[in-house]
């Protein structure tokens, strides 16, 4: 039985990954700081996880602590490694730089260190989860992997560190390592500290009668969103290729945030311009404007595509957010 470790087992991507490794076959243990938690018991209770809980474990390990992660990765000895824990929200990268280098950076040089290890007894391959911020605010576009690196942020800044990290081990120990640099991909699982599931969560809420508006900072962004759940396929592709290699993963086609606020909107009947306010104190010191990624390079070498449209994605997340508040207001 092949195993795999994933860090940020309970996050959005981690629940979607685990939830594919375990239908494969796979023994997945899941590194978390808190394996008894709320977070932890959601994970087991997902449809995709409770039929083969058996074949998940969950670790309480710090990834920041070395000799943690060291023990760990010899315990486990996974046959992949895929590091998806991250301080991976933006804005608070900017209230506590050393703590998102810590998680972002410092913890992937230990993960890398481990199982570098581990090569001397069997072969192991690695993961890292890269992010379209690494390109800051691009002069060309799309981006692709031979794009310069920018980071704007203390987030993408640690991200660079990690990137070129796992480029280091790949040439000068020959292990299996790869990036994928993604750009923005959601889904119902999106926390709601998130500007898509904040706006999603409100379109629900206000047609639902409980709060008459929210309140965004800049409307003026541009990404490129894609669904998480086909995302962490493409992770799975890359460390199943024949060599290691970074990709993007991306769908090649943008949208505004007012294009995201129309879209979650309309969904319930409603016009967003009447129940959006904006406020300067939740815009960033330094804005990343534009982001669309090549995806050529992915669809050519591991046959992998974005399927899911922006539409049916906002549409996904609004649906499970009305859900979510009706059977709220039913416990009421």
């Amino acid at each position: 039985m092949k195993r795999a470790l994933v860090t940020g087992v309970t996050g959005q991507d981690g629940s979607y990954l685990t939830e594919s490794l375990l239908a494969d076959g796979y023994a997945v243990h899941g590194l978390t700081r808190d394996p008894a938690g709320a977070k932890a018991s959601a994970l087991q209770g997902l449809p995709g996880v409770r039929p083969h809980v058996d074949r998940l474990t969950l670790h309480a390990a710090d990834a920041t602590d070395g000799a943690a992660v060291a023990r760990l990765v010899a315990e486990v000895a996974p046959d992949q490694i895929y590091n998806l824990a991250a301080q991976s929200h933006i804005g608070e990268s900017f209230k506590s730089p050393a703590g998102t280098v810590a998680a972002n950076a410092l913890a992937v040089a230990n993960l890398l260190e481990a199982a570098r290890a581990l090569t001397d007894r069997q072969e192991v391959r690695f993961y890292q989860a890269s992010s379209s911020e690494l390109f800051g605010s691009p002069e060309t576009a799309p981006q692709n992997e031979r794009t310069p690196l920018s980071p704007q942020n203390p987030y993408a800044s640690a991200k660079t560190c990690a990137f070129h990290l796992v480029r280091n081990y790949r040439d000068g120990y020959g292990l299996f390592a790869c990036n994928g640099i993604l750009f923005n991909h959601e889904s119902p699982r999106r926390p709601p500290n998130y500007v898509t599931r904040k706006i999603t969560l409100a379109a629900a809420r206000i047609a639902a009668g409980l709060q008459d508006s929210v309140t965004l900072g800049w409307l003026g962004a541009t990404r490129d969103w894609g669904f998480a759940k086909e995302y962490v396929e493409a992770m799975r592709l890359m460390l199943d290729a024949e060599t290691p290699d970074d990709f993007v993963i991306a769908t090649g086609v943008t949208h505004t945030i007012e294009d995201l606020l129309a879209a979650a909107f309309e969904r319930v009947g409603l016009d967003w311009r009447a129940h959006v306010k904006t406020d300067p104190a939740f815009e960033r010191p330094t804005e990343v404007k534009n982001l669309r990624g090549d995806p050529s390079k992915v669809e050519r070498v591991l046959g992998w595509r974005a399927e899911t449209t922006f539409e049916q994605l906002v549409g996904l997340m609004v649906d499970a957010d009305v859900k979510r508040v009706a059977a709220e207001r039913s416990a009421d």
